[in-house]
């Protein structure tokens, strides 16, 4: 058996993984871990468990936890491993094969010196981290004291990998990690630099010296002071041109796919990092707050056209990187336009992620970025051409479309697309759609981004953002039961997140249980009716053809996973159709892909349908005719 401290904290034997409950065992078990062979005195042990407020019988209760670890220790066959009572405290010893801590440190210890083999032992002790650390942990001590040191310790290793690679000319490879780095440690001048370094040499020189502003300004705000004589240097040494350009031999990292004769579906990313703001999931937002997306124009006249602003986002790291990256590609002269698909179901933040990797990029496309809706509220489409009059209207006078970035937002067919791109000649699009649009995928071989449900370790930092550590970390149990009913869906935890905000005595156990009294329908605000779990969904469901959206309904009576057998039954079809009901409902994100020839209904897409069937009711619709023509058609 072995311990997993790098992530969520965890036991393994190799094959199946335990997470520990957030329980008094879990922290006194982190805090013998984070010092592994090491005497922990008792008094650190007792303010690791229970804070400041420790019980009058400390000693005894510490006493009682131990007693209770061991008995965990006793359950999951794993007594060797004996928490030792000792002169002033206790120690649990450890060694690499029984705590990935040691495991990682040990790797980092074998790359110093190895020549050749340092990068790949590097890799690997990188590879067993798992996530953010100890989230089922809930002390304040150890994440206040430990987390912060552990975390240093990954990103000197991160540091010396992208390093190595930068010496070696493969810049490009290290941009998705560098820019998640960034994010998370927006203070680290170590990583911005090479950050900095790494789009200078790939020809993003733009980009670098806005990699400079950012950090610049988020130490005046944070801090009073300016960034290091090492930054200021490279900022100069960048505008002059002297900064030396390593050999580039690699490739982006998010490659657009190669057009294909006959796709079934579009190509999706790694797993994603969270954290849509609330425009995120209903297609165009209305944006009473802009900001400028982008320089003045080129002809040094009027502004170019301003992007809404995106408030609070955070998350969606390796997209927003892999995204930025691809569209760092456009905006020159004649350049091929850059295209990408960000897909995905209701309320997985589409709009939210293109609208900030544009703000990003904006300095690449000096005839600014506009957001252009392909479809009203109702679902129907918007004619390409009315769209490609207003980008028109839009750029400065004068201004290139191929120096622009534009955000098709909430497409509904591929020919919408197509006809936009042969009337304008844009430097760059972005399409977000609940639909796959896979027809355009094999026409144009776009890159392809599909947006599902969040990672558990992601919805809780999405509440943390929000609602701030020592809030989520005192109900541990209840942040569990909330992003579990939100089904991780982000749309849902922005909701739950901004009630609670505003709520600051509540308790989040109560908001679950009466959350859980009527769900979906109190995953809604009030005063928005975009911010609206039931309505977002019913919309979506408007969209399709009554038997294709009958069809939803009547699969969510399945649990758990769905097959086509299982979907034959349900729908009453052979079960070739039923087959195809399920590759219609896929491309609508109202179903995601658990494994080929499975498929799976998010919970909480399962609970709206269910609770919307007791509210119709009424004879099912026959499928077998119509599912062929399930989609609407949007080819104007």
């Amino acid at each position: 058996m072995r311990f997993q401290l790098l992530g969520p904290l965890s036991i393994t034997d190799g094959r199946d993984v335990v997470v520990l409950p957030p329980a008094k065992p879990t922290s006194l078990l982190a805090a013998l871990l984070v010092r592994p062979g090491e005497v922990v005195p008792t008094s650190r042990l007792r303010q690791a468990v229970w804070g400041e407020e420790q019980p009058a019988t400390a000693k005894a209760a510490l006493q009682s936890c131990v007693l209770r670890l061991r008995r965990l220790f006793a359950k999951y066959g794993i007594e060797d491993h004996a928490v030792a009572a000792v002169a002033g405290g206790y120690l649990l010893p450890a060694d690499g094969d029984t705590l990935d801590l040691l495991h990682f440190r040990r790797l980092t210890a074998e790359a110093e010196g190895a020549g050749e083999a340092e990068l790949p032992l590097l890799r690997r002790a990188l590879d067993l981290w798992r996530g953010p650390l100890l989230t089922n942990v809930p002390s304040e001590l150890l994440h206040r004291d430990e987390v912060p040191r552990l975390v240093e310790e990954r990103l000197r290793v991160l540091e010396r990998v992208c390093e190595i690679q930068l010496a070696r000319g493969r810049c490009r490879d290290v941009l998705v990690d560098l820019w998640e780095a960034t994010r998370a440690r927006p203070q680290h001048e170590g990583l911005v630099a090479q950050l900095m370094r790494a789009l200078y040499r790939v020809g993003r020189q733009n980009e670098a010296l806005a990699e400079y502003r950012r950090i610049r300004a988020h130490l005046r705000d944070e801090l009073g002071v300016d960034p290091g004589t090492e930054l200021q240097e490279l900022e100069l040494a960048i505008l002059r041109g002297d900064e030396p350009r390593g050999p580039v031999s690699d490739t982006v990292t998010l490659t657009p796919a190669s057009p294909a004769p006959a796709p079934t579906s579009p190509a999706s990313l790694a797993p994603a990092l969270p954290l849509p703001a609330p425009l995120a999931s209903h297609g165009s937002p209305d944006g009473p707050e802009d900001a400028p997306a982008g320089p003045r124009s080129a002809e040094g006249g009027r502004p170019g056209p301003r992007l809404p602003h995106v408030p609070g986002f955070t998350g969606r790291t390796r997209e927003t990187a892999a995204l930025v990256s691809h569209l760092g590609e456009g905006g020159r002269s004649g350049s091929a336009p850059v295209l990408a698909v960000v897909s995905g179901g209701p309320g997985m933040g589409k709009t939210a992620l293109a609208l900030h990797a544009a703000h990003l990029v904006a300095d690449r496309y000096p005839a600014g970025a506009v957001l252009l809706p392909l479809s009203a509220p109702d679902g129907t489409p918007r004619p390409a051409d009315e769209a490609a009059a207003e980008l028109r209207s839009l750029l400065p006078s004068g201004a290139a479309p191929a120096s622009s970035l534009v955000i098709l937002d909430d497409a509904v067919h591929p020919d919408q697309v197509r006809r936009f791109l042969d009337a304008t000649g844009c430097g760059a699009v972005v399409v977000t759609s609940r639909m796959g649009l896979a027809a355009l995928v094999a026409t144009h071989g776009p890159a392809v981004l599909q947006l599902g449900a969040l990672p558990p370790q992601e919805s809780r930092a999405l509440l943390t953002a929000v609602l701030g550590q020592e809030r989520v970390a005192a109900e541990s149990g209840a942040v569990h039961t909330l992003t579990e009913a939100c089904g991780h869906v982000p749309l849902a935890l922005r909701i739950v997140a901004a009630r609670l905000l505003t709520r600051p005595r509540m308790r989040l156990a109560d908001h679950a249980a009466w959350l859980l009294r009527d769900l979906p329908a109190r995953l809604a605000l009030p005063d928005d009716p975009r911010m609206s779990v039931p309505l977002a969904l019913d919309g979506a469901l408007r969209r399709l053809p009554a038997p294709l959206a009958d069809a939803h309904l009547r699969l969510a009576r399945l649990e758990g996973r769905i097959t086509a057998p299982d979907a034959a039954g349900a729908l009453s079809l052979p079960e070739a159709d039923a087959e195809e009901v399920l590759e219609r409902l896929l491309d609508t994100g109202l179903v995601e892909e658990d494994r080929p020839g499975t498929l799976r209904m998010n919970p909480l897409f399962r609970a709206h349908a269910l609770h919307r069937s007791t509210r119709t009711g009424g004879a099912p619709q026959p499928l077998a005719a119509a599912v062929r023509h399930a989609l609407p058609s949007g080819a104007t």
